[in-house]
């Protein structure tokens, strides 16, 4: 069994489910992925699978993965990615993983890179109280100390302004909510990291993982 699915992230909706209540979800076209290569514990020293994913045209494909698409007898993709199999016995160069590998109910943690806000200051980047907005004062959202006088340095670590967001986010323990296998579309209850448009990755997630 491949564990993993790449995807697009479509946006948020809202879903009733059988007992009329609201769910919010989020919308992910999951595949098709392709496997363009199996990777065995002989020849690179561990085992995986790389599949491919997103529509792409082949003149912006350069020459060595071109040529890496056609060893494996695939149209050329946008994304390349390294999945974990549980058998690679299971597992041929060639073979679509579609969204139909995962069923509702499946617990499922999504790896995707969070929105880039820019350059933020210390309120809210870190939720920073502040200081008054009265009686004259005049340091409302700035930082306040830099640490210690006498180390003549800003220490690591240090909650300072600076840019936020832009970083890759795993947000684990999310419930496959619906399947269409028809439109490979896989709707996931609650928020996903990234923003629409952006690339996913669904993992089962295993106890304890």
């Amino acid at each position: 069994m491949i564990n993993g699915i790449l995807g697009k992230k479509l946006g948020m909706t809202q879903i009733f489910d059988e007992k009329g209540h609201l769910v919010p979800v989020t919308v992910i076209e999951a595949g098709p992925c392709v496997v363009t290569q199996i990777k065995t514990e002989e020849h690179d020293g561990y085992e995986a699978v790389q599949v491919a994913f997103g529509e792409i045209k082949e003149k912006k494909v350069n020459k060595p993965l071109k040529g890496h698409f056609v060893k494996a007898d695939a149209a050329p993709k946008r994304h390349l990615h390294e999945i974990e199999v549980d058998d690679l016995a299971e597992v041929t160069v060639g073979q679509e993983i579609k969204a139909d590998a995962f069923e509702r109910g499946d617990v499922v943690k999504v790896t995707g890179v969070s929105k880039g806000k820019g350059f933020a200051g210390a309120v809210k980047r870190y939720h920073f109280h502040g200081a008054d907005m009265t009686h004259g004062s005049m340091i409302h959202r700035k930082p306040q100390s830099g640490g210690a006088t006498d180390a003549a340095r800003t220490f690591k670590g240090s909650r300072r302004p600076g840019r936020m967001g832009g970083k890759q986010i795993t947000q684990r323990g999310l419930s496959v909510f619906r399947v269409d296998a028809f439109r490979n579309l896989i709707l996931i209850e609650g928020a996903v990291p990234g923003a629409n448009g952006g690339l996913v990755f669904i993992r089962r997630q295993m106890v304890g993982g």
